[in-house]
């Protein structure tokens, strides 16, 4: 960090912040470049993000769809990885601010500068809601997730109390975009396959799924003819779907929406997000939702040296904004990288970004998606074999490709899934009970528990 510190000298300096899919682009972009790389994230490895449902539910486990990023990148001789967190930028000083284990605001100066810093949750100004209600955008948001799925199972089991147990197996989804169906979908799946036969005192197919949206309809972003098609076969898997209701209130027993209330141990917000603080950092124009509007090159106006990309940037293409989904940002990012090196070797710069549109896809259950790619529309088993095969290609290494491959596999041929432990990282603590144990109202005697894990 001290070496890293000084003002670069002969050896142009490109900084990325960011190791999702965007920064890993346009550092894969500048592998050959006359550069020193210098990626920059708060956590050691990339997260492979459309797949995070699926360890939530026990597809997956996080070790299957996550990588290290300096294995990505260890071919990258120019490229250095720190594991830091990135606090602000001095766009006069031509430097960003970086905490790590030991030091706090350490300047590592730069040439070039990419701004790769996704998002996070957002409640829409119901910042109170985040304690009840679990986001899902990083590995350890989808194992704290899966935990308490478990766990809520867990805890049903030795419950005695009737009231209490239904409201241990009624799970809410607070958003009908791709991450809240394909959720809904997996947990629909998960608890009348796998779950049905490894419990004894509870019926897990009883499970209440719910799904809430303000907008009028599930996957908003499709086509009409795919969203209701979503909507039919999440109703098919048994999940109550509650559309243009807003939520009014979360706590810790359940959702208030639309006059109505439904009593829940377990919410999960899959509804809204929000761009990293880049824009404060950079004192830069930035859209409604706190996007930084960029040029058509990428750059920030006024720092042709800065460029931010994927979710934390806004640029509109053909009078619309581009979406905030994987491809935009790895087109942006390669876009970037070789930007950047034509510069460096003084040759014409690029012709403005412009995002080619692939498609678009999300998975509802076992063996059947939607995708959706300019005028072709197709749901079902087939849209499921595109959305299966252009996942596992776009996993980050070979290892990861053919063990996803094998585990879906044996899940859609035995029901058998991947990783259905609940762990709990913060000390060995037990679950608490729902209640006092009590006789149940069918009069079978209290069951004593001996020893259950928290998470």
């Amino acid at each position: 960090m001290v070496r890293m510190s000084g003002r670069p000298t002969n050896t142009p300096r490109v900084v990325i912040v960011g190791g999702g899919f965007g920064g890993l682009a346009a550092a894969k972009a500048l592998r050959k470049a006359p550069v020193q790389v210098i990626l920059i994230d708060r956590t050691n490895h990339h997260v492979f993000q459309p797949l995070l449902y699926q360890v939530a539910t026990s597809v997956l486990a996080p070790s299957q769809m996550s990588s290290p990023i300096r294995g990505i990148l260890r071919k990258h001789k120019n490229t250095m990885v720190i594991m830091g967190d990135v606090t602000g930028v001095d766009k006069e000083q031509r430097c960003v601010f970086v905490n790590d284990a030991d030091r706090e605001h350490v300047p590592v100066h730069y040439d070039y500068l990419i701004l790769a810093t996704g998002v996070r949750h957002s409640y829409f100004g119901h910042n109170e809601f985040e304690k009840f209600a679990p986001g899902l955008k990083s590995l350890a948001d989808a194992v704290a997730i899966r935990n308490k799925i478990l766990s809520a199972f867990e805890l049903a089991e030795a419950e005695d109390n009737v009231d209490l147990r239904r409201d241990l197996l009624t799970f809410v989804l607070v958003g009908a975009g791709p991450t809240g169906v394909e959720m809904a979908a997996a947990l629909a799946v998960f608890v009348r396959t796998t779950l049905r036969s490894e419990f004894r005192r509870i019926n897990p197919t009883s499970a209440r799924i719910v799904l809430i949206d303000a907008a009028r309809k599930v996957l908003g972003t499709f086509a009409p003819s795919l969203s209701d098609a979503a909507e039919q076969h999440l109703q098919k898997l048994g999940v109550e779907i509650h559309l243009g209701q807003a939520v009014e209130k979360i706590d810790s027993e359940g959702v208030t929406f639309g006059g109505q209330r439904i009593t829940s141990k377990t919410v999960i917000w899959t509804a809204g997000v929000a761009p990293s603080p880049a824009g404060k950092w950079l004192g830069a124009e930035t859209d409604r939702a706190g996007r930084v509007r960029v040029q058509s090159d990428l750059s920030v106006r006024g720092h042709s040296e800065i460029f931010v990309i994927g979710d934390t940037a806004s640029l509109d293409q053909d009078g619309k904004p581009l979406a905030g989904v994987a491809q935009v940002a790895m087109q942006q990012g390669r876009y970037a990288g070789k930007l950047i090196r034509r510069r460096i070797a003084g040759k014409n710069s690029l012709k403005p970004f412009r995002y080619f549109d692939k498609g678009t896809m999300a998975v509802v259950g076992k063996g059947y998606a939607v995708v959706q790619s300019g005028k072709l529309h197709i749901h079902g088993l087939l849209a499921w074999l595109a959305w299966a095969f252009i996942h596992i290609t776009f996993l980050a290494q070979l290892s990861l490709k053919i063990s996803v491959f094998l585990q879906w596999a044996w899940l859609f041929l035995t029901g058998q899934r991947g990783s259905q432990l609940i762990v709990n990282y913060h000390g060995s603590e037990s679950i608490p009970t729902a209640s006092p144990a009590v006789s149940s109202d069918r009069g079978s005697p209290p069951v004593t528990v001996t020893a259950l894990s928290t998470k």
